[in-house]
């Protein structure tokens, strides 16, 4: 036993001195090689399972939205600024006219549209206001049936429905919020939401986007655990500003106004502030409700405007940017929410820069047609380039 204690050490002695290292030297570098394989290997596991949960959250958030489009979905029929009223007769269409169009001009005068007649039976009603145009339609249709068509009764019917359309408006409301679930709403603010019902956004009905976007974010909330109340009356009341048809502000900025009038929380506000991305999201609710409206309005079918319609306006913004003196490239994306101008760093300097931004922007409020706000970007860049020698 003793031998071979004394063989094994002067085995080792000679290996160390063949090796130039100690035995302590030695251990170090064996676990050293072997932390750096263990490294290697945890590594490419750690990489392996990202890789696996990245896989498996993609398909969980496609389950998640495919479930959430089933529970929201709701049919949809392109509606635009113009209602149509059917009438039976050319007698009547005569009447609606009057002598010398007296009755055309004091209905018009009355509600505050335009009548459109032609050859057809079919009488449209226009106007940007859809509260207007949905008192005309109903005193119109009114009228047809009661027959006594004459400058005082038109007055005394539009009266009669202007009157009757809070009541229309509370309804309306309700059925809107009764069919997210929400019950528990003051009556002014459930008779704004009963104008959804009369507004439409390209072609997209108020109301059934709103059905359709709640019910989707309620289904999203659900499923990752969020608060879902929070959710339901932020997607009941995202687009609240868009009742709103007078020139000062964006949607965004007065629906912020009215939740605060009504004294909503702050989280329904932010909601509300954040749903275009015009701020950073400040909670998972906002984030839902913003995924929501994107899929409600995005879907096929949801939203109806002309492609050529979309490039002209497009086109229309980019053409304004590049206008100015100094502008080398215009782009414009996000529906032309977005503007991203390059300028000519030799014409523009920094403080002109400041000033072309203002002037793009009030040219773009002046001449073109666009959706929410539009941001527009100046920028200017300044590169320096060498070039080496051949060798």
């Amino acid at each position: 036993m003793k031998d071979t204690k004394k063989l094994r050490e002067e085995l080792i002695k000679k290996l160390e001195k063949s090796s130039s290292l100690t035995r302590e030297e030695a251990k170090k570098m064996l676990l050293d090689e072997l932390s750096q394989e263990l490294t290697g290997e945890r590594a490419k596991r750690i990489r392996n399972a990202e890789e696996r949960v990245k896989q498996e959250a993609n398909e969980r958030a496609r389950e998640i939205i495919v479930d959430a489009l089933k529970h929201g979905a709701t049919s949809y029929v392109a509606e635009y600024t113009i209602s149509t009223v059917r009438v039976p007769d050319e007698e009547t269409k005569g009447r609606i006219i009057g002598k010398e169009g007296r009755n055309i001009r004091a209905f018009e005068r009355a509600c505050g549209v335009e009548l459109e007649l032609d050859e057809t039976m079919e009488i449209r009603l226009s106007s940007f206001d859809p509260i207007r145009r949905e008192i005309a339609k109903r005193s119109l249709e009114r009228l047809i049936k009661d027959r006594r068509i004459q400058p005082s009764r038109i007055e005394e019917v539009v009266v009669e429905v202007r009157n009757d359309m809070d009541g229309v408006l509370l309804e309306e409301g309700k059925k809107i919020v009764e069919e997210v679930g929400e019950y528990n709403l003051p009556a002014d603010l459930v008779k704004m939401i009963g104008k959804f019902k009369f507004r439409t956004s390209y072609g997209q009905n108020l109301a059934l986007h709103t059905i359709e976007e709640t019910k989707i974010a309620m289904s999203i909330a659900r499923e990752l655990g969020a608060e879902e109340e929070i959710v339901r009356l932020g997607g009941l009341l995202h687009d609240i500003g868009k009742v709103d048809i007078s020139d000062e502000g964006t949607h965004v900025q007065k629906g912020v106004e009215i939740a605060k009038k009504f004294g909503l929380p702050k989280k329904i506000i932010s909601i509300i502030a954040e749903h275009h991305e015009d701020k950073s999201f400040s909670s998972i609710e906002s984030v839902i409700v913003w995924a929501a409206d994107a899929i409600s309005g995005s879907r096929p079918g949801a939203r109806y405007e002309p492609h050529e319609r979309y490039i002209q306006r497009m086109e229309k913004i980019e053409e304004i940017a590049k206008s100015f003196e100094g502008v080398e490239e215009a782009l414009a994306f996000q529906a032309g929410r977005d503007v991203r101008v390059v300028v000519n760093p030799d014409k523009v300097d920094d403080d002109r820069l400041i000033v072309l931004a203002r002037d793009i922007t009030k040219r773009i409020e002046k001449e073109a047609e666009y959706a929410g706000q539009v941001k527009v970007t100046v920028i200017r860049e300044i590169r320096a380039v060498e070039t080496t020698a051949a060798k």
